[in-house]
C-alpha cells in the first residue's frame, strides 16, 4: 500500500475556496490532509524532504553515537527525536561514488567513472538516468541542491566563463548552488544554475589539472605565500593562502572565502526553504565539513580543542541547528522528513598539516570501528545515519541494515511514485522507524574493490595491493586471502573467521557472486576437511 493515497471526493459540498487541513492515518502514521472547499477534494500533503549530507564525518564523530570529547547538540537533537541507525551505510568509502549511489539508487561500482573526480571531470550521471530529484519532480516537488557536488560537470573540456552544462539542473534539480568538486580542488568558485557566481567577464577563469599557467604561484614552489602547509598532494594553485589540487587562473572576483563557506551555504539553504515553502520541496544540503582544508569561521577557531577538524565539526553542527530553526520558524518542521548522513568514514591527515592527529586526544572518529575513509573495513562506509520527522517518527535506535542507496525506492514509495531501481531496496518503514527490518545484503565499495555485508557477517574477497594507505595511515582492508567477520561478536573486525567458518564462508561467497555478478571461484578448497 502506498503511504500517500490518491485523491478522494467528499460527500458534502463546502462553501468558499479556503483550504481546510485535517489529519488522517495511513499504516498508523498521521498525515496532513488538505481539503479544497471549492473542488470538494481531499489530498494527502506530501512531506518536504531534506538530505543533510556531511563530508568525511565518521561514525564516532557525533556525541549521539557515543563521542565524549566533542559535543554535537543539534545533530543529537535529531537523533533523540528520530531514528538513529547503528547499521547505516554509505555505498562507498569515498565521496564521488557515495554521492552517485545516493542520488541514483545504483551501486557506484557499476559505473567505472564513479571514482574520486578532478574538478574538470565530465558529469558521470547520465542525463537520461533516474535520480531522486527527477523522481520527486514527477510527484510535484520543487528540487534544489546547495553545497558540494563532485559528480562532474559538462561533457568534456569545460568553459567556466559560459554556462556549464550538463550538471545538477540536467539530472533533476530545479535550483543548484554548488562547488564543482571539493574545497581543496579548483575551481574555487560557486556555481549557480550552471553559471559561475560573481564572475567578472573581463577576468575569465582558466582551469587545468595537468599543467600550471605561466607566472602563477604554487604551493610547491612558493611556500612563503601559504597560510596552510600541505602534507601530500595539495601543492598546486594557491587560493586564500591555501594550496589546492589543480591549477587555476583568473576569476578573482568569483573566488570563495573559505572561512565563510559554511555561513554562505547555510544562507542559500535557508533562502531556498523560505522561497519554496508553499509547495513540497526536496533540498539536498551537502555540507563541506569536515573535509580538508578545514577552515572554521573565526567564531569556531579553537572551540573544540582538537584543532581545525574538531572546530569544523562544531561549525557543521551549528549550521545544522540554524537550518532546523529556519524550518521551525517557517512552520515546516512537522511536515519535513530529514535524513542526515555522511558520504564516507573519517580521515585525519588528508593532505594538510592541521594538527588533526596531534590534537585528537581521546576522541575516536571511527567510534571503534576498523579502518576509515578509503577502507573496505567497516569504518569506511558505516557512518552517522539519522531520520527525523517531528510528530511522525517516534524516537528510537534501530539496528536495521540500511543504506543511502535505498532512499530512492523508499522515498518513491512514500510519495506515491512507482519508480525504483534494482539496487535500491524499498525499506521506507525502516526509515520511518516503524520496522526494525532493513535490507538483508549490501555490497560495499572502496576504490572500486567491493565487499559484502550480509546480516551480521562481512566478507572481504582477496585483492592485490597495499594493506595500508601510508599517507593517511588507514588500513584499507586489502589482503591476499579471504576475510570473514561476524560483526555481532566482533564489531572491530579483529578475528578473521575465514579459516574456521568454512560453511559460512562458502555461503557468503555464493551470495557475493550472485549480487556482484562476478565469475565463480573454485570453492572446493574451502570445504571442511
Amino acid at each position: 500500500m502506498k503511504h500517500f493515497f490518491k485523491l478522494k471526493t467528499t460527500s458534502k459540498l463546502l462553501l468558499g475556496s479556503a483550504l481546510v487541513v485535517s489529519m488522517w492515518s495511513c499504516k498508523n502514521t498521521k498525515k496532513q490532509v488538505v481539503k479544497n472547499t471549492e473542488t470538494n477534494i481531499e489530498e494527502a500533503v506530501k512531506p518536504n524532504i531534506v538530505f543533510i549530507y556531511l563530508d568525511d564525518l565518521g561514525y564516532g564523530d557525533i556525541s549521539a553515537n557515543g563521542a565524549t570529547e566533542i559535543s554535537t547538540p543539534n545533530i543529537d537533537n535529531l537523533a533523540k527525536g528520530g531514528v538513529r541507525f547503528t547499521n547505516g551505510y554509505a555505498t562507498s568509502a569515498t565521496c564521488t561514488p557515495s554521492r552517485y549511489g545516493l542520488l541514483t539508487g545504483v551501486y557506484p561500482w557499476r559505473n567505472k567513472d564513479a571514482q574520486i573526480l578532478p574538478g574538470t571531470a565530465p558529469l558521470i550521471i547520465n542525463t537520461e538516468q533516474i535520480t531522486i530529484p527527477k523522481m520527486l519532480k514527477k510527484q510535484g516537488y520543487q528540487t534544489g541542491i546547495v553545497g558540494k557536488w563532485h559528480l562532474g560537470l559538462g561533457t568534456g573540456e569545460v568553459n567556466w566563463n559560459e554556462r556549464v552544462s550538463p550538471g545538477p539542473n540536467e539530472v533533476g534539480f530545479d535550483y543548484s548552488y554548488i562547488m564543482a568538486a571539493t574545497q581543496d580542488r579548483v575551481p574555487t568558485v560557486y556555481i549557480k544554475n550552471g553559471h559561475v557566481d560573481g564572475l567578472d567577464p573581463n577576468d575569465p577563469i582558466e582551469v587545468n589539472y595537468m599543467k600550471n599557467f605561466e607566472g602563477e604561484p604554487t604551493g610547491k614552489e612558493n611556500p612563503e605565500l601559504l597560510s596552510m602547509k600541505w602534507h601530500h598532494g595539495h601543492n598546486n594553485s594557491i587560493v586564500n593562502g591555501i594550496p589546492r589540487i589543480g591549477y587555476m587562473k583568473g576569476g578573482e572576483a568569483a573566488k570563495w572565502s573559505d572561512v565563510d563557506m559554511a555561513d554562505h551555504f547555510l544562507n542559500k539553504a535557508q533562502t531556498y526553504v523560505k522561497e519554496h515553502k508553499g509547495a513540497p520541496f526536496f533540498l539536498y544540503y551537502a555540507l563541506q565539513q569536515p573535509h580538508v582544508p578545514r577552515t572554521p569561521h573565526p567564531r569556531f577557531v579553537g572551540k573544540s580543542g582538537m584543532g581545525p577538524r574538531g572546530d569544523v565539526i562544531l561549525e557543521a553542527d551549528w549550521v545544522i541547528g540554524e537550518f532546523i530553526k529556519t524550518l521551525e520558524e517557517e512552520n515546516l518542521l512537522e511536515n519535513t522528513l530529514i535524513v542526515l548522513s555522511s558520504d564516507n568514514g573519517p580521515v585525519l591527515n588528508d593532505g594538510y598539516y592541521d594538527n588533526a592527529v596531534e590534537k585528537l586526544g581521546k576522541h575516536t572518529p571511527t567510534g571503534g570501528l576498523r579502518g576509515g575513509k578509503y577502507s573496505l573495513f567497516d569504518a569506511g562506509t558505516r557512518v552517522p545515519f539519522l531520520t527525523y520527522w517531528k510528530g511522525i517518527i517516534k524516537p528510537t535506535v534501530s539496528d536495521a541494515l540500511v543504506c543511502q542507496i535505498d532512499l530512492l525506492s523508499s522515498l518513491a514509495e512514500l510519495t506515491g511514485s512507482d519508480i525504483k531501481t534494482d539496487d535500491s531496496a524499498q525499506i521506507i518503514d525502516a526509515f520511518l522507524g516503524k520496522s526494525k527490518n532493513g535490507r538483508t545484503d549490501l555490497i560495499l565499495e572502496a576504490g572500486q574493490k567491493t565487499a559484502l555485508r550480509s546480516g551480521n557477517w562481512v566478507l572481504i574477497p582477496p585483492y592485490k595491493g597495499q594493506p595500508i594507505n601510508k599517507q593517511v595511515n588507514i588500513e584499507l582492508g586489502v589482503s591476499s586471502e579471504y576475510q570473514l567477520y561476524n560483526l555481532k561478536e566482533d564489531f572491530k573486525q579483529q578475528k578473521n573467521q575465514a579459516s574456521t567458518s568454512k560453511q559460512k564462508l562458502t555461503e557468503m561467497i555464493e551470495t557475493y557472486e550472485k549480487l556482484r555478478g562476478t565469475e565463480k571461484v573454485d570453492i572446493k578448497e574451502l570445504e571442511l576437511k
